[in-house]
Formats: structure tokens, sequence, C-alpha cells
């Protein structure tokens, strides 16, 4: 069993900066896939960001390119999503996920994910 616990989310001014961590348990965290997704109200869960074991590979939705990066510390079982130049679009419940398939960081289907956390909450007004 995985358990994840983000941080890291808050309220920003458009343009601005905040940067999300994800602390895993379990010992075969250097060995996942780990993802970052987001759910705005009355929408679905959408893909953002993720890497694969290493973090030598990453994806991102299109709308975040250049704009976020994820990272990973794996002596640290943690990953990261720094988010720059916000925008009120970017605002949603962030989660963080785990997928035991070390390959696929370029699906972006939540249902390849097996280990959730419960969110946190990025807010960026305008």
């Amino acid at each position: 069993q995985v358990q994840l616990v983000e941080s890291g989310g808050g309220l920003v001014q458009a343009g601005g900066s905040l940067r999300l961590s994800c602390a895993a348990s379990g010992r075969t965290f250097s060995s996942y896939t780990m993802g970052w997704f987001r759910q705005a109200p009355g929408k679905e869960r959408e893909f953002v960001a993720a890497t694969n074991w290493s973090g030598a590979r990453t994806f991102y939705v299109d709308s975040v390119k250049g704009r976020f990066t994820i990272s990973r510390d794996n002596a640290k079982n943690t990953v990261y999503l720094q988010m720059n130049s916000l925008k009120p679009e970017d605002t949603a419940v962030y989660y963080c996920a785990a997928s035991v398939y070390a390959g696929r960081y370029s699906d972006t289907r939540p249902g390849t994910y097996d280990y959730w956390g419960q969110g946190t909450q990025v807010t960026v007004s305008s």
C-alpha cells in the first residue's frame, strides 16, 4: 500500500508561482510512475504532468507546457510540481498519483494510476 500526501497549495495572484509537493510512503517509490492531475468544480479530473521512475522522462498536457515542471527526488520519496505564470484557469484541486507501471508516464488516463492523494487546493486570482 502506498500513501500519498500533497502539500503546497494556496491562493496566488495570476502570474505568480507555487510549488506542490507529494510525499509518498513505501520502499518502492523509485519504481513508480508519478503524476499530477487536477479537477476544477464541475469538470472531470484532468492530467497535468507525469514523470518516469528516474525523473529523466516527463510528459505534460499542452496547457501547462513551458509553465509547469514536474520533478522527483527518490531519496526523499517526493515528487514536485513547480507551477509558474499561473492563470485563473489553473484553479483546481491538484492530486498526486502513483502508477506501479514504470513506463506509462505518457498515458494521461486516470485509470492508469493505482494510488491517489487527497488533493491540495490551488486558487489563482485574476
